[in-house]
């Protein structure tokens, strides 16, 4: 298996090879589509640590500045996701189309990437957590950031496996990061909170008190509610990989998070993201789920563009994540084309099984 370093070098280069042979421009109009819905999560300034397995999920204010500026050259139409039925329907419209989209609710979207979507007239959504926006929940995978960030060693049970790894240096925190991840995540999820919380005591670090730092407050999304430009949408209660539970379970914290932000902020909320949103976090019987509750859309992290086709599938839609290693117009460039996705999806335009 390679290691996440090796794959982000893999990417990078495959991102220049599309720009070097032209490959973003001539095979846009057949793998480009209809349009695309961008998935973004934090947005700061800030200086990027030496271990840093999250980075992936963080950009810069200027990043997404250029992002905004590609879309523009390029020819998209920034629209707002409660559009994206209509615009499927209508696969002649014209211009292809763009969606912003923010998971988790984030305290740093606002702060840093309101002025930049608003100095470009750009509508987006957000997507809250509802157990975040109460200021607490399991940011699990910040946590073992932070955990590994803070110790020598990992010492941790997982399964009947018990791991002792060195996490001296950056690289070897990395190294440490990896495998308890990868491990964790083929396991079940109330296991998986379990043994991260254990690190981080060991630590010095109370789980769960991630949220009041980095989310956003009911009060401060209040504040946004009235923003015309602002869409609110629907990210479950706690954050739960679906899939991993029973189907009452992850109807409950479907229906309860949408109602939670409804009834906090009187917003009718139309639009669901699940979590993690990998095939192995959401897949057919979720979808189900959000359609029996009348969602307008529900947005997964499966790569890809938007086709005609994805108007029948409307609670499996694709997205492309705007990942933080890969902050260069080469990178935007193969992701707005959607070439990298004729391969990722073996030709296919619709992945919804």
């Amino acid at each position: 298996m390679l290691s996440s370093r090796t794959k982000h070098r893999v990417f990078a280069s495959g991102f220049r090879a599309i720009q070097a042979v032209g490959a973003d421009r001539w095979l846009a109009p057949a793998a480009r589509g209809l349009g695309v819905i961008l998935t973004f999560h934090h947005v700061s300034p800030g200086p990027v640590a030496a271990f840093a397995p999250n980075r992936l999920l963080g950009i810069t204010p200027d990043f997404l500045d250029l992002t905004l500026r590609e879309l523009d050259a390029r020819g998209f139409e920034v629209i707002g996701l409660d559009a994206v039925p209509e615009r499927l329907a209508k696969p002649d419209y014209g211009p292809p189309f763009a969606v912003l989209t923010f998971d988790d609710g984030y305290r740093d979207n606002v702060e840093h990437a309101r002025p930049v979507l608003a100095r470009h007239g750009a509508p987006w959504t957000l997507f809250v957590t509802s157990a975040f926006a109460d200021q607490r929940g399991r940011l699990w995978w910040i946590e073992l950031e932070r955990a590994i960030a803070r110790l020598d060693r990992v010492r941790i049970a997982i399964g009947s496996r018990s791991l002792d790894l060195p996490a001296r240096s950056p690289q070897e925190k990395a190294l440490a990061f990896e495998a308890v991840y990868r491990d964790l995540r083929g396991g079940g999820e109330a296991d998986l909170l379990d043994r991260i919380a254990d690190l981080c005591r060991q630590a010095g670090i109370e789980p769960g008190e991630v949220a009041s730092e980095l989310c956003l407050s009911w009060a401060e999304l209040r504040d946004l509610a009235g923003d015309p430009a602002i869409t609110l949408g629907a990210h479950t209660v706690s954050h739960p990989m679906l899939a991993k539970h029973h189907a009452a379970v992850a109807a409950r914290e479907i229906a309860d998070g949408r109602a939670r932000i409804e009834a906090e902020l009187g917003r009718q909320v139309r639009h669901l993201s699940y979590p993690v949103g990998d095939p192995g976090s959401a897949g057919p019987r979720e979808f189900a789920l959000a359609r029996d509750m009348n969602f307008a859309t529900a947005v997964t992290t499966r790569p890809g563009h938007l086709f005609a086709e994805h108007g029948a599938h409307l609670h499996a839609l694709p997205r492309v994540s705007v990942n933080g290693c890969h902050q260069s117009r080469a990178a935007l460039a193969g992701l707005l084309s959607g070439v990298p996705f004729l391969a990722w999806n073996r030709g296919r335009r619709l992945n919804v099984a």
